[in-house]
């Protein structure tokens, strides 16, 4: 009898269905109500990434998934799964499919509210599921052996087709009960569900009498095109029309930025000129996976009327002030860049666009003095980014400083404008790195540079995955921006206050410190222009096959001006946005 007829153990069964949706590594950290089911991951071919503490594991978890598609995170219960709840919580708010595993105790105990550890002591064994269900598209508690093939299914796919964290609870009692192995045959459908042809038509009929009514439309380009992968219909539009096409600063990396009608980033006030009044000047704005957050719009800055736009989402389509519920975008959007190609729909012709080059938002790159300036930094760092890099930025300084870079072309970005979440940068890092290693392995390449930005009051809260990525041989690039505390946090409140500064350390011996073997990472420490171009003109640290770790010091209150002006943003609205 084949193998794939008899019946398998749940344990296997769940990490099978992982690994056929292209999950190849396993986050998280062992605890007695998990380990029978770690003993899987080996068997069915998945390796496992132990990192050091839950909430590392879950912003690695996220990093993964942007690069790979979907990735799995396995805690314990209770004191393991709410230590990783931040993380999923910012998976859930960015549209992030994580699916997180969380062993728990047997069916038998939990029946009998056995005084277990790892509990509140009050016989309850639900109470982190519901907390745990809030922050989930679907969840699994699996009790009942005849149902849990099913359910393990559902969870993966709501997971993959909602883009958000699924959960699933597996009791210790539960990991070796049999499943039909022969459902393993089928693979699980995970393609969107069809938008109702006559609904489409009727909307995308809306829409075309507007682009032909339109004299200067425009394309802007936001993150949920990326989570919601319509990447690839919104590139079709994006060339059928020819339209000036804009991104936001959650979506950098989802335009190819060096395309003749590539327009540069839109995020309201924090715009260069150039960028804000081409966008607020257009008479039709075609808005591709909107998401307008505080920092996406630097503080709610848009100047966009709705009378203007036509939104594009995974679940709706909205054109103008009419609603179309049910729609998926990537079919509207896929026939309305067809109608374009095929002649049968007129558009506007763009006056051509002067090509962004890598200046900051005032326009102009500061040159004067020898300190290593953001005016100067970001800029710069355009010319240094090489074709395919995966570049992740950190809530702060960062995050908005990489507004004013220009990409090469196949650079992707990983930030976390909405969630915001200090640390997870450094995290996201390590599952983007282990990604592109496995991403390199399916496509016969070199795997991508991965790049990480961070500062050093937010990497602080997760050093410790330097260790897990020297565990598993990574070799990114990490710069850690040393600015004596909380930059951003200064900007929105406090400027002198001791509360935003941190404790000075000694980053250079970071991977030391973690056991570095002799010729697995390098440290620099840069606090001029002068030694940062050297360092960044240097062949061997920018194609070496170790872990770079670079101190880079920076002006105490310098910044970026979008998190200047979304600071002044805040304290107009009287809003904290930390």
């Amino acid at each position: 009898m084949e193998e794939s007829k008899q019946p398998i153990d749940v344990g296997e069964y769940l990490f099978r269905r992982l690994r056929e949706v292209g999950v190849q590594h396993i986050h998280g950290l062992p605890g007695d109500f998990n380990l029978q089911a770690l003993d899987y991951i080996p068997k069915v071919g998945l390796k496992w990434v132990g990192d050091a503490n839950e909430l590392n594991a879950g912003y690695s978890a996220d990093g993964y998934a942007r690069i790979k598609g979907i990735s799995a995170l396995v805690t314990t219960f209770g004191v393991g799964e709410l230590s990783a709840i931040n993380a999923i919580a910012g998976s859930f708010a960015e549209f992030v499919p994580v699916v997180h595993i969380v062993g728990c105790p047997s069916t038998v105990s939990q029946r009998n509210g056995m005084l277990l550890h790892h509990t509140l002591g009050n016989g309850d064994f639900r109470v982190f599921s519901e907390i745990g269900r809030q922050i989930s598209c679907s969840t699994a508690i699996l009790s009942h052996p005849e149902q849990i093939a099913h359910q393990i299914d559902e969870v993966i796919r709501e997971c993959y087709i909602q883009s958000r964290p699924g959960y699933i609870m597996l009791p210790t009692d539960m990991v070796q009960k049999k499943v039909e192995g022969a459902r393993l045959k089928t693979p699980l459908d995970m393609t969107f569900p069809p938008n109702n042809p006559e609904v489409e038509d009727y909307c995308l009929n809306a829409i075309c009498k507007h682009v032909e009514a339109a004299k200067t439309p425009i394309i802007l380009v936001d993150a949920c095109a990326i989570r919601h992968r319509a990447l690839k219909e919104t590139h079709d539009l994006i060339a059928a029309t020819g339209l000036p096409t804009y991104v936001t600063p959650m979506s950098k990396g989802a335009v190819d930025e060096t395309i003749p009608n590539y327009g540069g980033v839109y995020a309201g006030s924090g715009s260069s000129k150039e960028v804000r009044e081409r966008v607020e000047s257009a008479d039709l704005v075609f808005t591709i996976g909107s998401i307008q957050s505080d920092f996406n719009t630097t503080g709610f800055t848009y100047r966009v009327s709705q009378l203007n736009t036509i939104d594009f989402h995974s679940t709706y389509i909205r054109v103008k002030y009419s609603e179309y519920p049910g729609l998926r975008m990537n079919g509207v959007i896929s026939k309305l860049a067809k109608r374009i190609q095929d002649g049968k729909l007129k558009i506007a012709s763009p006056e051509p666009l002067k090509a962004p080059d890598n200046q900051s938002v005032e326009g102009e790159l500061q040159t004067k003095g020898h300190d290593i300036t953001h005016a100067y930094l970001w800029p710069r760092l355009g010319r240094w980014f090489r074709e395919g890099d995966i570049i992740i930025t950190e809530t702060g300084t960062a995050e908005f400083g990489i507004i004013t870079t220009r990409f090469p072309a196949k650079a992707r970005a990983i930030n976390q404008v909405l969630w915001g979440s200090i640390g997870y940068a450094t995290g996201a890092c390590q599952g983007a790195a282990l990604a592109a290693i496995d991403e390199a392995a399916e496509t016969k390449k070199e795997p991508s540079r991965v790049v990480l930005w961070t500062g050093e009051g937010s990497f602080q809260l997760t050093a410790q995955t330097v260790s897990t990525m020297l565990r598993n041989n990574l070799t990114p690039i990490i710069f850690v921006i040393n600015n004596n505390g909380y930059t951003i946090e200064r900007w929105i409140h406090g400027m002198e206050a001791d509360y935003n500064d941190v404790q000075p350390w000694r980053y250079t011996q970071i991977p030391h410190v973690f056991g570095a073997k002799e010729g697995q990472a390098k440290s620099y420490s840069v606090s001029t222009k002068d030694e940062l171009e050297k360092l960044l003109g240097d062949e061997q640290f920018n194609t070496g096959k170790f872990l770079r770790f670079v101190e880079v010091i920076m002006p105490l209150k310098d910044a970026p001006v979008g998190l200047k002006l979304t600071a002044e943003a805040s304290a107009r609205t009287n809003t904290r946005l930390d």
